[in-house]
C-alpha cells in the first residue's frame, strides 16, 4: 500500500494539458470494436480503467494497436465479436462493467465480467434489471446484483424503460443493448445524465432520436469507424481549478478540456462560490465542445448544492468538499446520495478526511454540511482505494498546515497516471 507526503504550496502557476476524457475514450474503443472499417483515436486515455475496456474486446477478437500516440481499431461490425476465451477483468471499472454488459447482452456468445475487490462491491442491479427485461439471461452474486456476472446474450427485445436513477453507465448500457435489439429501444432518466454516449452513437452513425431527459435507439444500424479525437478530462482538470482556485496568487491555464454542458457543473458550482475561471479559445472536436480554462486564484464562499447541476458534477465532488473546506461559511450539499455506491463511499470518505485535518462535516443521508476554515490542518488520511479521493486530498495538502500524506495512491492511476508529476510541477515550493 503506497503512500505519498503532499507538502504546501506556495502557488499553483503555468499551463498544463490534462489526459483525456475518460468516459469518451471508454466510448471509443467500445463502439469503434463493434463498427464496420478502421477507427483511430487521438488523446485516448492510458488509465487502467480504459485499459481494461481495451483488453476486453482484445480478448473478444478485435485487433487494436496502440503506437503511444494514436490508437487504431480494426472494427468487426455488430455480429463480429467472438466469444473471449476466459473471464474478462474490468479491475475497478464501473463503466467498462456495467457498458460491457449492456453490449454482451447482444451476442450470441456466454462471457463472465468481473473486477477487483472494490468493483465486486458495486451495485450492478441497475444495469441487470432493465438488460433481463430486454431478454438477456445474467446470473450473479446476491441474486444477480453483485460482480462477477455470467452474461448468456442473444436475441434480445426493445423496451422502454423509466430508470430510477440517473446514471449515464445505466443509460449506455441500455443503448447498447438497444443496437441489437428488435425495434426502438428508449430510456429516459430522472434528469439528463451525461450524454457523451448519445454524441458518439451520432457520430458513428448509429440511428437515434434525443428527447428531454432520454433517448431511443433503434437496433440494426450497422456504425462506421471514425477518426476521434479526445478533449481533456474535465474531471481531471477539476483538481488543478481547485488548487488554483484555493491557493493564494495562482494563476493556471488548463488547455484542450472537454466542456460538454451534461459535464460542467464543476464550473458553474465553483464560480458559484466566487471562483474565477474563464473559457477561452471555444470549439468543437469529434462532436464535443473543448475550451481552454483559465483560473486564478479566488477567495470562496460557501453555496447550497442540489437539484441538476448535482449528476453534471458527481465525479468531481470530492474535490469540491476541499473547495468547501477551504470556503467562507457552511456549504450544504443535498441530492447526491448516487456518491455513496461509487468507488467507496464517497460521501462517507470525504468527512471522515476532513475531520482528520480538522474540518467541521455532518453528514446526511444524501450529501453534506461543510464548515469552511481559514487553514486546513496536516496529518495522515486514506483513500479507501479511490483514486478521486486521493487526488482531492492531494489538493487538500496544498493548503494545509504542515502537509499531508495520503495512504493507497496507487489507484490514482486508474483515470490520472501522470496527477503526481503535474501537480509537482505547477505547484510552487
Amino acid at each position: 500500500m503506497k503512500s505519498i507526503t503532499i507538502q504546501p504550496a506556495l502557488s499553483v502557476n503555468g499551463e498544463i494539458t490534462v489526459p483525456g476524457d475518460k468516459s469518451i475514450s471508454h466510448r471509443s474503443i467500445m463502439l469503434g470494436a463493434i463498427a464496420n472499417g478502421v477507427t483511430t483515436i487521438r488523446g485516448f486515455l492510458r488509465g487502467e480503467d480504459n485499459m481494461a475496456t481495451m483488453g476486453a474486446f482484445r480478448a473478444m477478437g478485435v485487433r487494436i494497436e496502440d503506437d503511444g500516440e494514436i490508437v487504431t481499431i480494426h472494427g468487426q461490425g455488430l455480429r463480429g465479436l467472438r466469444e473471449p476465451a476466459d473471464i474478462i477483468d474490468c479491475g475497478n471499472s464501473g463503466t467498462s462493467i456495467r457498458l460491457l454488459t449492456g453490449l454482451l447482452a447482444g451476442q450470441s456468445f456466454f462471457s463472465v465480467v468481473t473486477g477487483d475487490q472494490y468493483l465486486r462491491k458495486r451495485p450492478m442491479k441497475r444495469v441487470v434489471e432493465p438488460l433481463v427485461r430486454m431478454g438477456a439471461r445474467i446470473m450473479g452474486r446476491d441474486k444477480g446484483t453483485l460482480a462477477p456476472l455470467a452474461i448468456t446474450g442473444g436475441a434480445l427485445n426493445a423496451i422502454g424503460y423509466e430508470s430510477p436513477v440517473s446514471s449515464a453507465q445505466v443509460k449506455s448500457a441500455i443503448m447498447l443493448a438497444g443496437l441489437y435489439a428488435d425495434g426502438e429501444t428508449s430510456v429516459r432518466e430522472p434528469t439528463l445524465s451525461r450524454d457523451h454516449s448519445e454524441r458518439m452513437f451520432r457520430l458513428f452513425g448509429a440511428s437515434l432520436e434525443v428527447f428531454k431527459n432520454g433517448v431511443t435507439v433503434r437496433g440494426g444500424t450497422e456504425l462506421t469507424g471514425q477518426e476521434i479525437g479526445v478533449p481533456g478530462d474535465i474531471s481531471s482538470a477539476a483538481f488543478f481549478m481547485v488548487a488554483a482556485l484555493v491557493t493564494p496568487g495562482a494563476e493556471l491555464l488548463i488547455r484542450n478540456v472537454g466542456i460538454n454542458p451534461t459535464r460542467t457543473g464543476i464550473i458553474d458550482i465553483l464560480r458559484s462560490m466566487g471562483g474565477s475561471l474563464e473559457l477561452l479559445h471555444e470549439r468543437e472536436v469529434s462532436g464535443e465542445p473543448v475550451a481552454d480554462v483559465l483560473v486564478r486564484s479566488s477567495r470562496l464562499k460557501a453555496i447550497q448544492i442540489s437539484g441538476d447541476v448535482v449528476p453534471r458534477a458527481i465525479d468531481e465532488f470530492p474535490v469540491i468538499c476541499v473547495a468547501a473546506a477551504c470556503a467562507e461559511g457552511r456549504t450544504t450539499v443535498r441530492g447526491a446520495k448516487e456518491l455513496r455506491v461509487k468507488e467507496t463511499d464517497r460521501i462517507a470518505a470525504m468527512a471522515t478526511n476532513l475531520r482528520t485535518l480538522g474540518v467541521v462535516v455532518e453528514e446526511c443521508d444524501d450529501g453534506m454540511d461543510i464548515l469552511g476554515t481559514e487553514r486546513l490542518g496536516g496529518g495522515t488520511v486514506e483513500s479507501y482505494g479511490d483514486h478521486r479521493i486521493a487526488m482531492s486530498l492531494s489538493v487538500a495538502a496544498l493548503v494545509s498546515h504542515g502537509g499531508i500524506t495520503i495512504r493507497d495512491v496507487e489507484c490514482v492511476a486508474t483515470s490520472f497516471p501522470s496527477f503526481f508529476p503535474l501537480l509537482e510541477q505547477v505547484a510552487g515550493r
